[in-house]
């Protein structure tokens, strides 16, 4: 992968650190200073270590679920960076940080099988430091588990105090015993903290945080909490830095961005922001997600359908096909509003590329609910989807419903649906043979030499001979041959 291997830091940052070496004491009140502060005294703390080794200390940071975790992890690994760890791609590391996903149950179990790998790494490497954080965090349950049986973890945070890694790095350095700081609630949002992008051509932004919608099925509003939006000006500040130190393209982020802007002092909406997002000179791509259906205005439409740089690719969760399921899962639409709002889409923008995410054996699901769905896949014609099977998730409302399906009537109804995506997003995905598109370039391919990598537009994959200096470059590319979900090109 072609990485950016710099910390990016706004102006704002580095005169904070500046301030920051001045002072004797960290200032009380929360914010940017106080955890610039923490980053220094981390920096001494790390340099001593190494002078005391006669090596550089090194940091892994290990990802699971979603692009906030994505984006999260990048601020993890900048605040690392700048107290002085070198960054290493292996968990053979003297600070291995997992930023945990909890959405369904196998991440968590994924989770605990690399803790237990680390055995290998923490015989050779005693003072080894290993941190958990992220959604998995904010369950009671997980962290008493954590607390029993892996003895040995000395850092646990959640989703709350992200914005604090710094001050909990402090005190697990200098501490003996772990440090656990997992809180219910923190309405915090903490400005201009550095960040490590993996591309220096495309970075994710936080535009909001957490979820009001509590989805039956859905743990992420109370692991991630109440939703709150960033104000309009530090999101389009944040940008123009981003765009200022070469990235092109970014990714709006948010539990559910079409509800953007509605907790702020002045109300902004979605489809406001993205416009002005739009006047940033320099920038050339914006993409976003994910889009909750109840809440897609036709504002928003029509800001999409006349942009220059909003790419043609929406991801709309649809999770089911059966109205009856929907109400019970709490979505908030019905299979023909979802339908409707679909026409309203595909009329704007007939080159729009539509993905989803689909639930199987949600508890009750029948036949007649499951062929609900198939129909909906059929109606809509995804040019991608993400299925899943239901994962219990203690807390949520689903978990005690009755009539939980079997194994086998899920394994059945999975296949049979994945089978129609494919089949579905293959004739879909070969619609542009033939055509000339603009591909922004992200990395070599990995299995042939010579070959690049990039997106269109419309998120779709294309393989083109090329060099390494067109990565973060937005060329023209001939879509020759549809393989699958992917095309063979070349540039024009």
């Amino acid at each position: 992968m072609i990485r950016n291997t710099a910390v990016f830091e706004s102006e704002e940052f580095r005169q904070m650190l500046t301030l920051a070496q001045t002072m004797e004491e960290p200032p009380q009140q929360d914010g940017s200073l106080r955890q610039a502060w923490f980053i220094s005294r981390a920096h001494e703390l790390v340099s001593e270590k190494e002078k005391q080794l006669g090596r550089k200390l090194t940091a892994c940071v290990v990802t699971f679920g979603c692009q906030m975790n994505e984006r999260d992890s990048e601020k993890l690994r900048g605040i690392l960076r700048l107290a002085g760890y070198e960054e290493s791609e292996s968990e053979d590391a003297d600070f291995v940080l997992y930023n945990t996903c909890t959405v369904r149950e196998n991440a968590n179990v994924r989770v605990y099988g690399r803790l237990g790998a680390l055995s290998v790494y923490r015989r050779k490497n005693p003072e080894m430091v290993i941190g958990l954080c992220g959604c998995m965090m904010q369950e009671k349950d997980v962290v008493e588990k954590i607390r029993r049986d892996y003895r040995y973890v000395r850092l646990v945070f959640g989703t709350h105090n992200l914005h604090r890694f710094a001050e909990l790095l402090v005190a697990s350095l200098m501490s003996d015993s772990p440090v656990i700081d997992v809180v219910d609630k923190d309405d915090s949002i903490v400005e201009n903290l550095p960040a490590e992008r993996t591309y220096p051509f495309k970075s994710g932004v936080n535009i909001m945080f957490g979820c009001n919608n509590f989805c039956s099925y859905c743990i992420v509003p109370y692991v991630r909490g109440r939703e709150k939006s960033r104000e309009p000006k530090e999101i389009l500040r944040e940008i123009e830095q981003l765009v200022a130190d070469g990235v092109v393209e970014v990714m709006l982020l948010g539990q559910n961005v079409n509800s953007y802007g509605k907790g702020l002092s002045e109300p902004v909406t979605f489809a406001q922001l993205l416009q002005e997002v739009e006047k940033i000179e320099g920038l050339e791509r914006i993409r976003f997600m994910t889009s909750h259906p109840k809440d897609l205005s036709d504002d928003l439409i029509e800001v999409m359908a006349h942009s220059r740089k909003i790419c043609r690719h929406l991801h709309l969760p649809v999770q089911s096909g059966s109205s009856r399921l929907l109400k019970i899962m709490n979505r908030h639409y019905t299979k023909e509003s979802y339908l409707a709002l679909v026409d309203r889409l595909k009329a704007a923008m007939p080159d729009l590329s539509l993905s989803t995410d689909i639930i199987v054996g949600f508890p009750g699901e029948t036949e007649e609910d499951f062929l609900e769905t198939m129909d909906i896949v059929r109606q809509v014609e995804y040019d991608s989807a993400f299925t899943f099977i239901y994962s219990k998730r203690t807390g949520t409302p689903a978990a005690s419903m009755p009539d939980q399906i079997s194994e086998e009537v899920i394994k059945d109804r999975f296949d049979r649906l994945l089978k129609e995506v494919q089949r579905i997003g293959r004739q879909r995905s070969s619609r542009f043979e033939g055509q000339i598109l603009p591909v922004l370039v992200e990395d070599r391919n990995r299995q042939e030499a010579g070959l690049m990598t990039g997106r269109t537009p419309h998120n779709l994959v294309v393989h083109f001979p090329g060099d390494e200096d067109l990565a973060g470059k937005i060329v023209d590319v001939r879509l020759n041959e549809a393989r699958g979900f992917y095309y063979m090109g070349e540039r024009v």
